[in-house]
């Protein structure tokens, strides 16, 4: 069985874990069909094994991960660059997941943010963020 990459016991594994159930925004980096670093800014839940971001179809990030499946997500740090948590791995096109308005874990951590940005129901962000992405990570850094 494969080691995991967080130990929930040490302060590194739980304050990580804790920000990846946590935080608001990540920032998803994926790479353009120049080889470039492309960082943009998403909402995203970790069940504990992989992230979900959800995307509008055609978006640049669809395309570089259909081109080039590797992703990094860090978190905001710190004010003074503190508190460092760094995801990286794979990510694909994940058609098994359900849709936003579906997801309660999704409709938890989001479901005020998403009525603040103009959706009265989550079945319109669903219908216009159908695309969903599952980040299967490779290793998470955290100082």
């Amino acid at each position: 069985m494969p080691k995991p990459l967080l130990d929930l016991e040490s302060e590194f594994g739980a304050r990580a874990e804790r920000r990846l159930r946590e935080d608001i925004i990540g920032w998803l980096v994926t790479v353009n069909s120049q080889g470039g670093p492309q960082p943009r800014p998403v909402w995203f839940i970790w069940d504990g094994e992989t992230l979900l971001v959800y995307s509008i179809p055609g978006r640049a990030k669809v395309r570089h991960i259909e081109g080039n499946p590797a992703v990094a997500l860090h978190l905001e740090t710190g004010e003074n660059g503190e508190d460092v948590v760094i995801v990286t791995g794979t990510a694909a096109l994940d058609t098994s997941a359900p849709p936003i308005d579906k997801n309660q874990a999704y409709l938890d951590k989001y479901g005020e943010e998403i009525k603040r940005i103009g959706f009265e129901e989550a079945s319109g962000m669903a219908e216009q963020y159908s695309v969903a992405i599952r980040i299967i990570p490779g290793s998470i850094r955290s100082f």
